[in-house]
């Protein structure tokens, strides 16, 4: 049994990198890469292609996390039927994602932070707080993987 994630931003290149490369150590960690799979999304095709921002990699890599090689890419149709859980950054990509469905009101869809006691992740691209990012990403990250091991029991 395999469990898959998708997370996702807007652009694939600060948020949802953090969140795949955060959950991929953990579950690492935790001996679970052979029960446990992500990757990342953006919304928006703008950055396509592009390799994570460099402050994020520099988060993660103050962590000793790597996310060499990781390149932006868009959320596709497959996405729905390819993973288990679709991860959200914040409610606005929630509802482009929502949008996106193949099957409107058969995808399941939630916030990171839902698993961290609620709210959303803050765009460090725009607010410039990418510790916080981090931060916020590491605790809804705990949270998720928490959920998905007692299903995995």
């Amino acid at each position: 049994m395999t469990i898959s994630v998708l997370f996702v931003c807007h652009g694939n290149i600060c948020r949802s990198p953090l969140a795949e490369f955060v959950f991929k150590d953990m579950v690492s960690r935790k001996g679970l890469s052979r029960y446990i799979y992500a990757e990342s999304a953006g919304t928006s095709g703008f950055h396509q292609g592009e390799a994570v921002d460099r402050r994020s990699a520099e988060v993660m890599a103050r962590h000793g996390i790597s996310c060499a090689g990781k390149k932006s890419r868009q959320i596709q149709l497959k996405d729905f039927t390819d993973f288990d859980y679709i991860i959200a950054m914040d409610n606005e990509n929630m509802e482009n994602i929502e949008r996106m469905c193949p099957e409107p009101g058969n995808c399941t869809v939630k916030l990171l932070m839902d698993y961290a006691g609620g709210g959303i992740v803050d765009d460090p691209y725009f607010t410039l707080d990418f510790d916080k990012a981090y931060s916020d990403i590491y605790k809804g990250c705990e949270g998720l993987l928490a959920e998905i091991e007692r299903k995995l029991v």
